[in-house]
Formats: C-alpha cells, sequence, structure tokens
C-alpha cells in the first residue's frame, strides 16, 4: 500500500489522500476536495483513481468529487445511510466492509458516528497499520459534533473502537489541527510532557510535511484519550465545580469537547 498525502493548503486546512496499489497502480482517493492537486499527484505517479471514499458528507469532503469522476471515472463510495446527502454515490459501505484498491490493497470500513452520524474511517491492516480517520480523530485532537453531530456516539467512537487500536497504527486525518490541539492539551494537562516535547516541533510547521502520529503517541497527547489522567481530571473539576471527585470518562469526554468547542 502506498500512501500519498496532499496537502490542500485551504482555510480549513484540509488533507486529502491517494492511497495506491503498487503493483497494478490503480488508486483510492480519500475526500478530494481539492481535485486537481489529486488528479495532478496521480498523473505524476503514473496511478489511475478507480474509487474515491468519502468519509462524511460535509462539503469540505465531498466537494472534489465531480471534478475527479468527471476525469476518471471513479465510483464513489461512501456510509450506506449517506445516500441523500453526497450525489452520486454508486456504493454504500457499512462497518466491516472492505474496499479493495488493486491486488494488492484491503481497507476495512468502521462505522464511527459522532461528527455526523454517516462518518466513515478506513482502516489498514497488515505490517503497515494505518487510519484514515477524516474527521472523528484528529492528530492531538477529536472531531466536533457542530453539524449534524452527537457527542455521546462520538464518545462511543472513541472508546469501543479507536481506543483499542494497535499502538503502532499511523493516523492520517482529514485536517492539520496539531498544534493548537497541543496547545488545547497543555491548558487542560499542563504536565503533560509529551506534549511540551512536542509543541515546539509542530509550531508554525510546514503542513505538506508534517509528522504523521501513531495511535500510541496519541495516547500520550491527545486528551480525548486521556479520559482517567488525575491531571485531566483534576484540571476539569476546576472549570466544572459540580464534577464528582471520579467523574466516568464519558462525562470527561463530553465536558472536554465543550471546552474544546471555545477554545
Amino acid at each position: 500500500m502506498i500512501v500519498e498525502r496532499i496537502w490542500t493548503a485551504n482555510s480549513y486546512r484540509n488533507y486529502n489522500y491517494l492511497i495506491a496499489c503498487p503493483e497494478t497502480g490503480e488508486a483510492l482517493a480519500i475526500d478530494p476536495l481539492d481535485s486537481e492537486k489529486c488528479l495532478q499527484h496521480a498523473r505524476l505517479k503514473g496511478w489511475q483513481i478507480t474509487q474515491i471514499l468519502n468519509t462524511h458528507e460535509h462539503h469540505d469532503h465531498t466537494g472534489g468529487n465531480a471534478a475527479v469522476v468527471a476525469a476518471t471515472g471513479a465510483k464513489v463510495i461512501a456510509h450506506h445511510r449517506a445516500g441523500g446527502k453526497i450525489a452520486g454515490m454508486d456504493r454504500g459501505v457499512q462497518a466491516g466492509d472492505v474496499i479493495k484498491v488493486g491486488k494488492t490493497v484491503e481497507l476495512e470500513c468502521l462505522d464511527t458516528p459522532g461528527h455526523t452520524m454517516c462518518h466513515i474511517c478506513l482502516r489498514a491492516h497488515g505490517d503497515h497499520p494505518a487510519l484514515f480517520s477524516g474527521d472523528t480523530l484528529f492528530n492531538a485532537g477529536a472531531g466536533n459534533v457542530h453539524n449534524g453531530g452527537n457527542v455521546q456516539d462520538l464518545y462511543t467512537s472513541f472508546a469501543q473502537q479507536l481506543a483499542k487500536l494497535p499502538d503502532n497504527t499511523r493516523i492520517y486525518p482529514g485536517h492539520d489541527y496539531i498544534e493548537n490541539n497541543l496547545r488545547f492539551t497543555l491548558a487542560r494537562e499542563p504536565d503533560n510532557a509529551a506534549a511540551k516535547a512536542l509543541l515546539p516541533e509542530v509550531t508554525g510547521h510546514d503542513a505538506a510535511n508534517a509528522i504523521v502520529t501513531t495511535m500510541g503517541q496519541e495516547r500520550t497527547f491527545n486528551t480525548f484519550l486521556r479520559l482517567t489522567s488525575p491531571s485531566v481530571i483534576a484540571q476539569l473539576r476546576e472549570a466544572f465545580p459540580d464534577l464528582p471527585a471520579q467523574p466516568d470518562p464519558q462525562t470527561v469526554f463530553t465536558k472536554l469537547r465543550e471546552l474544546r468547542n471555545k477554545w
């Protein structure tokens, strides 16, 4: 599996992705908002985009579909309940379905509601496990639930699926928010050594050449994966004095998301 991360350099700080089979040159485009850059990268690599996967229905993830389809004839894949929300959808997928790219690439669909209720993450198994997480899991952060989402479902997606991924899973999110997310981590957990160490490396960084984190690293500095940290809970109780001394993880997640909304 070859992964090409494409930095759009737009105001939303989107990442687009091409996943290619090294044997056939067939490629899957994930959320190809910047259709021109995606098509150009494919041409330079000698790849043929045959499929598009939209992680969810928001325009900054689907807006390039039509141009890519017009140029390549690619089939559009998305959550099985997104048919009325994504124009020209050819295939609806659900948890456990597999998307095959060429001869060698197989990607498992995870149904991860929360940011929206029709959100898919893609998981690559094998020697180089990876997660293409859309707007569910960000580097050092979690998606919002402002436009058709639900925070309880987002917590469940984290707790029951993402938090159980192996430590060596590489994380490929839909946006570059790592600097601001690390600053939020340090506001909520001032003694987080991993966040302190990484923040200078990503401050004002070139997002086109940004680091790729692993799930193991995320567990050290992503506040939304540190729900039982005494430091996180202590800071949270200062912001929300009515919280019990040992709030349950879902409550911690919900309150963190509430604070992040205003950050």
